[in-house]
């Protein structure tokens, strides 16, 4: 038996009264996700583990079997394995966006929907300002830490909005804010800060700065940023014409180098496997999880993405290895743009465009597929953030028992034959299936 997980991000809401008061999962009805419900067997998942935040980097982690206790180290790790980028021993990487900043507050955590070509051209522009010694008199005029030249940084263009920054000797001991959980909120009090339950205040012995120091280096590099990036002329060609600007990077979700054992070491029915993604955290968490990667031509992360070309590529996938896993971003995206027509259509794209070829495909190949479906954690439209709820899933396979369950949504979940796991146990269930 294969295996294929097909995860919408985000894909999970809450009830919306323009909509009848139904979630957009029972508004939308997706036709192809509601027959595998009927002829499947559902259930609901919780993916964070207590003490962790809702974020893709611990839900996707977890839905995969991990356990977030011994392998977390933030988003920064997983797109530097994403990108190529080998991290060695003293390295902090840490998510870096390019967002927009207008009247003092965060109004988008995605720079305006930037495009990687334009993206690229900031990204470059900002490691040759900023990642470069600079003499003292310099470093008091910007207001620049002491002790902590900014040769230590590297700015890494990864993909749209999505960078990574390196702080060589970093320390992970810091609190930093994601933009997207912030929308419309002030952005000076979101700003870098120690960890507040962690008491040392000296350098280590591994020669990393303190957090109180890395937490100043990252907010430096944010204000600094702001300043070089309003004069840059994608900026000003974008002000010209009254467009969002890209105006201010954001760093968050840090760690080291993490340590994690592949797929095929913890489940020995995986042989080979693969990842499908427009997402480089999602190619990341599947390099460390030994699966190969696979990049589709015009997969954007957005609603307008390839859903036909990532739908061959996971049919072409089943065909010579034992586990794929097909990420689409669209519907996360959706979410925290609060656009809840957007977010509709691109639930509708995912059943049809996606699920659709890859199910009819299946029920034709002669070694058997199972087939699991579901969000990493709800994005509810009205609120614009993640939530830590637990998310409905369906796995199905020729011959399973079906439940009673008629739909796929929220509700109708919450009396599925697998009634409510946690973290691992979904992939334990999963693995069980030959």
């Amino acid at each position: 038996m294969k295996h294929i997980i097909i995860l919408g991000d985000g894909m999970a809401d809450h009830k919306v009264a323009s909509l009848g008061n139904k979630t957009l999962l029972q508004y939308a009805r997706p036709e192809y996700m509601n027959l595998l419900a009927r002829e499947g067997r559902t259930g609901r998942l919780i993916t964070v583990p207590e003490g962790f935040p809702p974020g893709s980097e611990v839900a996707n982690t977890a839905i995969l079997g991990y356990d977030l206790n011994q392998v977390y180290e933030g988003r920064g790790p997983l797109e530097a394995a994403s990108i190529g980028y080998e991290m060695a021993d003293d390295d902090f990487a840490i998510r870096c966006n390019i967002i927009t900043l207008e009247d003092g507050k965060i109004i988008t955590h995605n720079g305006g929907n930037l495009e990687t070509a334009d993206a690229d051209v900031l990204i470059k522009y900002l490691n040759e300002k900023l990642a470069k010694p600079i003499n003292e008199r310099e470093r008091l005029r910007v207001g620049a830490p002491a002790g902590m030249g900014c040769e230590r940084v590297k700015f890494i263009t990864g993909i749209q909005y999505r960078h990574l920054l390196i702080i060589k000797g970093g320390n992970k001991h810091i609190t930093c804010y994601p933009p997207h959980d912030h929308p419309n909120e002030p952005w000076r009090s979101l700003l870098v800060i120690p960890e507040t339950d962690y008491v040392s205040d000296t350098i280590a012995d591994d020669n990393r700065l303190t957090p109180q120091q890395t937490a100043d280096l990252l907010n430096y590099l944010i204000i600094s940023s702001q300043e070089l990036l309003a004069n840059h002329p994608y900026n000003l060609a974008k002000a010209a014409k009254g467009e969002r600007q890209a105006n201010s990077v954001w760093p968050w979700s840090g760690g080291y180098r993490p340590s994690m054992k592949t797929l095929m070491q913890q489940y020995p029915n995986i042989k080979s496997g693969a990842v499908i993604s427009a997402v480089d955290l999602i190619q990341g968490i599947g390099k460390y999880a030994g699966l190969r990667i696979i990049k589709v031509p015009g997969a954007t992360g957005l609603a307008n993405t390839n859903y036909e070309g990532k739908a061959q590529a996971a049919i072409e996938a089943l065909k010579q290895d034992d586990f794929v896993f097909v990420h689409v971003e669209a519907t996360d995206e959706a979410g925290h743009d609060g656009d809840t027509d957007l977010k509709l259509k691109a639930i509708d794209y995912l059943d049809k465009r996606l699920i659709k070829p890859i199910l009819e495909t299946i029920k034709k190949m002669d070694e058997p597929v199972c087939i699991a479906i579901l969000p990493d954690h709800p994005t509810p439209v009205e609120l614009r953030i993640h939530v830590n709820e637990p998310v409905p899933f369906i796995i199905w396979y020729s011959g399973i028992t079906p439940d009673d369950v008629q739909y796929y949504d929220e509700e109708s979940c919450v009396s599925g034959g697998y009634g409510l796991l946690r973290l691992n146990e979904f992939m334990n269930e999963l693995m069980k299936i030959n």
